[in-house]
């Protein structure tokens, strides 16, 4: 069930009745190549989210369609600052906890968000192996009882795919296929294969291409993969098999 379906005196009747669950997708606005367009991760996570929620009985509130893309810059991006992104996501978790909603799924749709999720995910669930706690993360002030009984997931939408993931790629453009029509396929031209390189370059590649200002470096027409195969039908089997693993987590 998407939000804009909801009205207040029904929503709170729907809270009370049983035990709901948000999805918050969260995508970015930046550079997807001369094919795609800017809204790419947040449309695409938009999608999944509203999938998701209609397999599971879910609800899907708006989508956060800034995130962190530094790393494409000079290319265009609009970006959050990662304490304003953080404190954004915090406080309308805090919000859904005052009127006793447990259980929120955060929907990422890109890569550049993951940092600053994992923060989140640390400040209600404890830190998880790779972020430090003893640095950034600080539990909300008087949040303690809340979140004893609260649940939030955190999940990447690409991790629940067995294809290689891309940007501006086979598969994010197969995926656009299958749900807009304002891919520009004639535009559509390959960007940098991962596969023609060394491991040793592959692994500096996808280390350097998420620093600030390092994309463009490593994939010069902001494109990572190759986008000219793709089809709506394979964008169809990727949305499926996405929704498909998610729910088992998701529900499990």
């Amino acid at each position: 069930m998407d939000a804009n379906e909801l009205y207040d005196p029904e929503f709170r009747e729907l809270i009370k009745s049983k035990k709901q669950t948000i999805i918050i997708p969260v995508g970015s606005l930046e550079q997807h190549g001369a094919h795609l367009p800017i809204t790419t991760d947040s449309d695409i996570v938009t999608e999944i989210a509203s999938r998701l929620a209609k397999k599971c009985g879910f609800i899907v509130f708006p989508t956060i369609s800034y995130g962190i893309s530094h790393e494409h810059n000079p290319l265009f991006n609009t970006s959050l600052h990662s304490e304003n992104f953080v404190q954004l996501l915090q406080t309308i978790i805090i919000d859904l906890l005052t009127h006793s909603l447990t259980s929120v799924i955060i929907l990422n749709g890109h890569h550049g968000n993951v940092h600053d999720l994992d923060i989140i995910h640390s400040i209600f669930n404890g830190p998880p192996a790779e972020i430090d706690a003893s640095g950034p993360v600080k539990r909300y002030d008087g949040s303690e009882y809340l979140i004893s009984r609260f649940r939030l997931q955190t999940c990447h939408y690409w991790k629940y795919m067995k294809h290689e993931f891309d940007h501006a790629g086979f598969v994010e453009t197969s995926i656009m296929l299958a749900i807009s029509d304002r891919v520009k396929m004639k535009k559509a031209k390959k960007g940098l294969i991962i596969e023609n390189l060394s491991k040793l370059e592959q692994s500096a590649a996808k280390k350097l291409s998420t620093q600030p200002g390092e994309f463009p470096k490593v994939a010069k027409n902001g494109v990572w993969g190759d986008p000219t195969g793709a089809t709506k039908k394979d964008g169809e089997k990727f949305l499926a098999e996405i929704v498909r693993n998610l729910a088992k987590e998701c529900q499990s």
